[in-house]
């Protein structure tokens, strides 16, 4: 492709960003089926055969005041509960604020220009290409007011989980800007324990151990006992003051308290070992800084359970639990099926593959650099247009 084509593909784009959002009020509040025609001039329809039906997701019901934006959502890097596997140390939930027509259109003119699948485009196709530079930057410079861009590092989380469960009582608001005043002692503790070296490493796979309740034989479970092993021999290698405090803090006879909770299904527990919900809350509360409740329009994903997202939706309603909250409800899909969530799959995929800080290049605009590079308290200001983002205190 010559660079008169790109320039002209490149300014459809930024066009095509540049319109007005479409709001539920225009587009309703129910996903319904694609609009007849738009799957077949992208090509993405290419499912053959039948579909299992979509689980999960939290409908919208009547929404009688204020107006509702419909933003579509995907993640990169989801491992379940193996949070410690060194091939996805970031999870990244990612979403558009698109029209399915300029969705679709952003996605034909990738399609255009360059030769992907007739299904999807995956990010693995962008960066396996010798331009890939310059289609990734075309790609996020399309998006710019247009997206959002929620990193989180899974060891990170897996420090708020020590401060937010295991010292506090445990609250679906845990892990978010709404549980503040507890992120400056979980980024001590994070940054002391790298610095201790490989007993942090132990001490998180306790961690883990720990509350992973699942299919586990309880009649032998010392898993409480371990984790208290390798937090005293962390203990001996931290000698920061605020993460020493952390670490002394925390009481054998709470701990096996809460684990007894997850064992017995307590869910007004979050599920401790996933950062999909905290991103996914972030994500809301970034899309609803004008004002406006938030419709997610979101890829299938097995976490996002009714019940979850209940008890989500009344954690971020501001004040008055019965209130309204900024999240109106969540609809699941196909990727295949709404090009919206296509595109924020391939953001999130970009992003996620990004090499250096995450906070570096084009992609900067679409989320907020921290203290650190700390990827995980990524906190991005409720102005979708802002270049620059507000960080988070640590």
């Amino acid at each position: 492709m010559d660079r008169e084509t790109f320039r002209v593909i490149v300014e459809r784009a930024r066009r095509a960003a540049g319109r007005e959002t479409v709001t539920a009020a225009r587009s309703g509040l129910t996903a319904g089926p694609p609009r007849a025609g738009w799957a077949s001039m992208v090509g993405m329809a290419g499912s053959t055969g039948a579909r299992l039906p979509l689980q999960g997701g939290l409908p919208a019901g009547e929404v009688t005041t204020g107006a509702v934006r419909e933003i579509a959502c995907d993640e990169s890097g989801f491992s379940g509960t193996n949070l410690l596997d060194p091939a996805t140390p970031v999870i990244v939930h990612a979403s558009v604020d698109l029209s399915r027509d300029e969705a679709a259109e952003l996605i034909r003119t990738l399609r255009s220009g360059f030769r992907f699948s007739p299904d999807e485009v995956k990010s693995r196709q962008f960066l396996r290409r010798r331009e890939a530079a310059e289609v990734v930057e075309w790609f996020l410079s399309a998006l710019r007011g247009r997206a959002h861009v929620h990193l989180v590092d899974k060891e990170f989380f897996l420090a708020t989980r020590v401060v937010d469960l295991l010292l506090a009582e445990p609250s679906y608001a845990a892990g978010t800007r709404l549980a503040g005043d507890r992120r400056p002692a979980a980024a001590a503790l994070h940054r002391a324990g790298r610095a201790a070296g490989p007993g942090f490493a132990v001490f998180l796979a306790a961690v883990v151990e720990m509350l992973r309740t699942k299919r586990r034989d309880r009649a032998d479970d010392r898993s409480v006992a371990r984790f208290f092993a390798a937090r005293d021999e962390l203990r001996r290698h931290v000698g920061d003051a605020q993460a020493g405090a952390v670490l002394d803090a925390l009481d054998p006879a709470r701990v096996a308290a809460v684990q007894a909770r997850l064992y017995a299904g307590d869910r007004t527990i979050p599920p401790p070992l996933e950062p999909l919900l905290p991103a996914l809350a972030e994500t809301v509360l970034h899309w609803s800084g004008d004002g406006r409740r938030v419709l997610v329009i979101h890829d299938e994903q097995s976490a996002l359970t009714e019940d979850r997202l209940r008890r989500l939706q009344v954690a971020l309603a501001p004040g008055d639990p019965a209130g309204p909250s900024p999240l109106a409800g969540l609809v699941m899909t196909d990727s295949r099926d709404d090009p919206r969530v296509q595109a924020a799959d391939l953001l999130a995929g970009v992003a996620r593959r990004m090499p250096g800080v995450p906070g570096d290049g084009p992609l900067r605009p679409l989320l907020s650099p921290v203290p650190d590079h700390d990827p995980s308290a990524v906190v991005a200001t409720h102005d979708p247009n802002a270049v620059t983002a507000e960080q988070e205190p640590t």
